[in-house]
């Protein structure tokens, strides 16, 4: 059964909801922007971490947390296994309706997913973990609907690991990015939001712990552009 979210979990859930609806219409552009268009490259990597998953026709792959369906997409580009995404936004899926129906969505809370116990082969999630009002939760949900044996794959913001260059990078994304995506979307408080919740997120190492303690072995991380973003992986004992 899918776990049950607690008020203040539910009033955080309806607060990033509307935040992400407001800024949906300017999502994509400010992605590619922001990232310098990086971030098709960081989806292909997830993409390549579950290959294997996506090339076998019987298999059924989650994009939880999909908003406007790039990864979802690049998932299913090619694929023999079943794609399809979940958000908790309807805004972000309308956009992501209108690019492809090569992709069925559902809008749903990723905290309580409407799918039943040990039945999808694979999840990801990318830049959503960070979002949910409880990341434990989460997980645990995801091992729930997962099979034994399934992958996950987190894609987030983390921790940079060059020397010098964190400093610039979270001058950048705690003063240039709130400029910018505001002023491209008109909802500065939406791009003042990031760099608070990067900042309350767990790093890479204490990632690992944290998925390893919710259901899943063999959890590891890989670093990408210098660790700004990560890929975790995980399987679901």
């Amino acid at each position: 059964m899918p776990t049950t979210a607690t008020e203040s979990e539910r009033q955080h859930s309806n607060a990033v909801r509307e935040m992400f609806a407001g800024i949906a219409p300017r999502y994509d552009l400010l992605n590619h922007v922001l990232s310098l268009n990086i971030d098709k490259r960081w989806r292909s990597k997830v993409a390549g971490e579950i290959r294997s998953i996506l090339d076998d026709g019987d298999a059924l792959v989650l994009d939880v947390a999909c908003g406007t369906g790039d990864l979802s997409l690049e998932l299913a580009r090619g694929a023999k296994a079943s794609i399809f995404g979940t958000d908790f936004c309807r805004p972000m899926l309308d956009i992501a309706r209108l690019k492809s129906d090569a992709v069925p969505y559902i809008e749903a809370d990723a905290l309580s997913l409407p799918i039943p116990d040990a039945s999808v082969d694979a999840i990801t999630i990318a830049f959503g973990l960070r979002n949910l009002a409880n990341f434990s939760q989460g997980l645990v949900e995801f091992a729930r609907v997962l099979k034994p044996g399934g992958r996950l794959v987190v894609l987030e913001c983390s921790k940079p690991i060059i020397p010098g260059f964190g400093l610039v990078f979270d001058f950048y994304f705690s003063h240039i990015l709130p400029r910018v995506g505001g002023a491209v979307s008109g909802k500065r408080s939406a791009y003042e939001y990031l760099p608070d919740s990067v900042k309350s997120f767990p790093k890479q190492k204490k990632l690992v712990e944290l998925i390893e303690s919710c259901g899943f072995r063999d959890a590891g991380y890989r670093n990408l552009t210098g660790g700004i973003v990560a890929i975790h992986t995980a399987t679901r004992v």
